[in-house]
């Protein structure tokens, strides 16, 4: 099929384009950097230059790839970062799952093209009530989410309803657990955003480290997203491993693949100080999902069925 891939050079676009190049399909890759069409190119793909934030670019580049399947997978993660600062750290990226999302969308009508297929976000935005984990059939936690999040969510949430009632084709929003592995936040750089603080012992385990995370190597992810472009029935799909854990569990195990010292614990009412209610909430209340619905309608089955894995090798 011809399939068009808006984000193509960002770390899931950068693992999924060879996938769906390797299984036959013929790649657009869009990028908002002339400077980065050779990379595009290296991927197996054909460049295509547009800023997603330009609805006339964007309408013009998928006129001229004529895709049968749209892939949304832009985002922007860049500034000031911190568990205070989630919403500054997110405000490009909400804007791209906003009128990055009608821009696409947009597109895809006007051309003709049959499926979409974007990216979303399932590793802890759940209701903080019920069991650990959770299907997509389950509330969110849209009513009193911490001020930090409410602008994430919001987002997430416009995308997944623009996504997934479309009228004139299939669409499917992925709920991707938390990235790691190479271009991730979780990684083995030494700049990537999440290994840092870890390294520096400034990640700490809060109160009992109850919150429940859900992971998914970014190779893994990229291989569900390549299947969702074949197949299953439009709606939303979490794409995570096979095992949520407390961050009790999985954190001192990461700090050890990283080679840093294990993670300090910090009470609760100290961390809200220090961090905000936001990081409080997520290391402590946070609910898993279930990946059953991916591995059941699209087939898929990941690699590292467990970040236990996925941490000591996948890195």
């Amino acid at each position: 099929m011809k399939i068009f891939v808006a984000g193509a050079t960002g770390a899931l676009g950068r693992q999924l384009v060879p996938q769906l190049v390797a299984r036959g399909h013929d790649v657009v890759g869009m990028t908002r950097s002339a400077s980065k069409q050779d990379l595009v190119r290296s991927l197996g793909a054909r460049p295509v230059v547009a800023d997603a934030l330009d609805p006339d670019a964007v309408a013009q580049a998928v006129a001229t790839a004529e895709p049968e399947v749209i892939v949304h997978q832009l985002t922007a993660l860049s500034g000031e970062s911190g568990p205070r600062h989630i919403d500054r750290f997110f405000e490009t990226t909400n804007r791209l799952r906003t009128e990055g999302t009608d821009h696409l969308l947009a597109a895809g009508r006007s051309v003709g093209a049959r499926r979409f297929v974007a990216q979303s976000f399932g590793a802890f935005r759940f209701a903080r009530t019920g069991g650990p984990v959770l299907t997509e059939a389950d509330p969110l936690d849209p009513n009193d989410p911490p001020a930090p999040l409410r602008s994430v969510q919001a987002g997430y949430l416009y995308l997944e309803q623009a996504v997934t009632t479309i009228e004139w084709g299939e669409g499917l929003a992925l709920r991707y657990g938390g990235f790691y592995g190479p271009g991730t936040s979780v990684s083995l750089a030494p700049d990537a955003v999440m290994a840092a603080p870890i390294r520096k012992r400034r990640f700490p385990i809060i109160g009992d480290g109850g919150g429940v995370f859900s992971y998914v190597h970014v190779e893994d992810a990229a291989a569900a997203t390549a299947l969702a472009v074949e197949r299953g029935r439009p709606g939303l799909y979490n794409v995570v491993d096979d095992e949520p854990a407390p961050v009790r569990e999985w954190l001192p195990v990461l700090a050890s693949a990283l080679g840093a010292k294990p993670p300090r614990r910090v009470p609760r009412w100290l961390a809200r100080l220090l961090a905000g209610e936001a990081a409080t909430a997520m290391m402590t209340e946070a609910r898993g999902a279930s990946n059953a619905k991916a591995k059941g309608e699209l087939g898929w089955q990941p690699r590292y069925a467990s970040w236990r894995q996925g941490f000591a090798q996948g890195l």
